[in-house]
């Protein structure tokens, strides 16, 4: 195993931490908790890159369904997943897949994709988690969509720009200088 490859491995691990930290900074509501999870998912794929992104959050999920309270409010437990807000859960998953799959793909020899393309691929990647997790809870709660929309989308949107905001001022200082250090090019 090369190098790269294994500073690659231990930063997806230290990733998987962040998003455990960060799910745990929240404001508690029902059905879903506003927390900062969504923002280290973007931190993690604009620096990791969709491959060691994704495996990231897939080693977050994967903790979190066997046990592990990395869940916001050091909840875990494959009840968790399978329970209403578990959608969004593996959602965080296509999440960082999508954010990071546009982030690569529009990355300048400067090292960093403009503005416009951090923020469109992390609309882009929370939009499929919302898709996810909503068609999930719609499944498990039988609510109208009017009414899951409400609850579980529309509220966070405000929350979510700004965390949208800060990733892309937060990647666009960032990415420069972290290539060097990770195998993304």
């Amino acid at each position: 195993m090369t190098k790269t490859k294994t500073n690659m491995l231990i930063l997806s691990a230290i990733f998987a931490a962040v998003v455990a930290v960060c799910s745990q900074i929240q404001i508690p509501l029902a059905p879903v908790p506003i927390n900062l999870a969504t923002f280290a998912i973007f931190m993690t794929a604009g620096l990791l890159g969709w491959k060691y992104g994704t495996l990231s959050l897939i080693v977050y999920v994967l903790l979190g369904s066997v046990g592990a309270p990395v869940f916001a409010g050091f909840s875990g437990g494959f009840g968790v997943i399978a329970g209403p807000t578990g959608g969004y859960i593996v959602g965080y998953i296509f999440a960082a897949l999508i954010t990071g799959l546009i982030i690569e793909k529009k990355t300048t020899t400067a090292g960093r994709p403009s503005y416009p393309v951090l923020v469109a691929s992390m609309v882009a990647g929370l939009f499929v988690c919302y898709l996810l997790g909503t068609i999930w809870f719609i499944h498990i709660t039988g609510w109208t969509l009017v009414k899951a929309l409400v609850s579980c989308v529309l509220i966070f949107l405000p929350g979510d720009a700004l965390k949208i905001a800060l990733s892309t001022i937060l990647l666009g200082k960032l990415m420069p200088h972290t290539r060097k250090y990770t195998e993304i090019n």
